[in-house]
């Protein structure tokens, strides 16, 4: 076994990885890159980008369907050729790897080690079965995996997840989706648009990332104008017959106990974080309960088991705590940083809090949840709550997208803008704009002073920013008011 010793070590090859090792570079020339798996990023091979291929195919398929509003007619049939699309997304998402593929080989092959790393000690790795790593400071960047739950398995090889669709040489007949979140509703969307029979199953009640209870029921409504979406299914049965999963449930609005098979169960239930196998316990980190080392989310520090501060630092996705590519790269080049200037350490800028989901309509969430905002800022009394609907747009009605609506939250007193919950036409715009106005701690009088193009969709924004600024209540009684409440006051 090959001996070495260096002065960080990145486990982990992913967009957290490599932000975290071009950030230790300038600090030391002795950084190693560890990859167990294959290199290319997750949201280039099997998330981000793929994903939006397929939905580019779907946005097609719709909008050819969707044209006799406009007094446009198409003759004939919209025919989906499932072996054309996967072939434009496998191809264009192998483009999409390369690139990465290539910036990888800037970093010399003596500097990346393929195998999969475990701890020997706080600062021994083994990696594979050819090298002994001693290094000074490491880097934990080795991501997320999905994950289902264990009566999932009965479909047998009929059970996938994500990954796996971007594997298919051609569209299946019909899919069921278990997992209404980002993932689930993106994807869940697109086959349906591409003429694969659908239904998605929830349990929690929970759908993409809304917390305001009035959109997530605005927007359940409007995709199940779509397709089928029930956020609280009733499944009482899987079962795998032959080639098909065998499906039992109560179906939605009219409890009428249905049996259905489909070509294939998509687990869409969430992901953990792969750190189970890196032997953590030979790190003498603490952990949580569910395995994950405890960090400072500024720094991205983990803390040793006597609760003192570690050489040790972990971010992307193998942090569990937003697992979004921009977060990925922010928090692997602080953890980089902080690894090659260990142990002085600098407190890491943080983004804005951005989700947004490639549904249509589209969906943002942009700063804190309003429950959250309220335990921050004082109480319910202390937070302002704008809204406004794209059913009456003008160029959402021109463009026949007029459906959707949104929530602004700002504080009483400052008038400071916090936060926002959009569901809504090319809402992605929208939000960075949201997010960008978050960052500068504007005020919403200050925003509304902004310029707003005519005829644009983002009018509807100055609309929502308008009502939440006639709600607002500023002034030193406010102020005082808000300082003395407590939560839920």
């Amino acid at each position: 076994m090959q001996e070495r010793d260096v002065d960080i070590a990145i486990i982990g090859a992913g967009t957290a990885g490599l932000s975290a090792w071009h950030a230790a570079r300038k600090q030391s020339p002795s950084v190693v890159l560890i990859e167990g798996g294959q290199y290319g990023t997750t949201c280039a091979r099997v998330g981000c980008m793929p994903s939006k291929l397929l939905i580019a195919a779907a946005d097609a398929a719709h909008h050819a369907r969707d044209t006799a509003g406009f007094g446009v007619q198409v003759r004939g049939a919209i025919e989906i050729d499932g072996r054309a699309v996967m072939e434009r997304v496998k191809r264009e998402r192998d483009g999409f790897v390369n690139s990465v593929l290539k910036s990888m080989q800037r970093i010399d092959e003596a500097d990346r080690l393929q195998g999969h790393a475990r701890f020997e000690g706080p600062h021994t790795l083994i990696v594979g079965d050819h090298t002994r790593l001693r290094a000074r400071n490491i880097v934990i960047a080795t991501g997320m995996r999905p994950t289902w739950p264990a009566f999932f398995e009965v479909a047998g090889d009929r059970l996938i997840v994500s990954d796996d669709v971007f594997a298919w040489d051609d569209l299946p007949a019909s899919v069921a989706v278990f997992g209404p979140g980002v993932i689930g509703l993106e994807l869940g969307q697109a086959l349906h648009r591409l003429d694969v029979r659908l239904r998605v199953f929830g349990v929690s009640g929970s759908l993409g990332p809304f917390q305001d209870e009035a959109l997530r029921d605005y927007a359940d409504r409007t995709f199940n104008e779509d397709f089928y979406v029930d956020p609280s299914a009733k499944v009482e049965s899987i079962a795998r017959d032959g080639e098909q999963v065998v499906i039992t449930f109560l179906e939605r609005g009219t409890g009428k106990r249905l049996t259905e098979r489909f070509d294939y169960l998509l687990a869409a239930t969430g992901r953990r974080p792969n750190v189970d196998k890196l032997d953590l316990g030979r790190a003498d980190l603490a952990l949580n309960d569910k395995g994950v080392p405890y960090f400072n989310r500024f720094t991205l520090q983990c803390r040793n088991a006597d609760d003192s501060p570690s050489h040790i630092f972990i971010a992307g996705d193998a942090n569990q705590e937003l697992p979004l590519l921009h977060e990925a790269s922010t928090a692997g080049r602080i953890a980089g940083d902080n690894a090659g200037r260990y142990p002085e350490l600098r407190a890491g800028k943080r983004n804005t809090p951005l989700t947004i989901v490639f549904t249509d309509p589209q969906m943002a969430t942009v700063g804190a949840s309003r429950a959250e905002l309220e335990q921050r800022h004082g109480g319910h009394e202390c937070i302002a709550t704008g809204e406004a609907s794209f059913e009456d747009q003008g160029r959402a009605k021109v463009i026949r997208e007029n459906r959707g609506m949104m929530r602004l939250y700002a504080e009483h007193g400052s008038g400071r803008f916090l936060g926002a919950e959009l569901f809504g036409p090319r809402i992605e715009h929208m939000a960075h704009l949201l997010a960008w106005s978050l960052e500068q701690n504007m005020g919403v009088s200050r925003m509304l002073e902004m310029p707003f193009y005519h005829p644009v969709l983002e009018e509807g924004l100055r609309s929502g920013l308008r009502d939440l600024n006639t709600k607002l209540l500023q002034g030193p009684a406010i102020v005082d008011r808000c300082m003395e409440c407590g939560p839920g006051d």
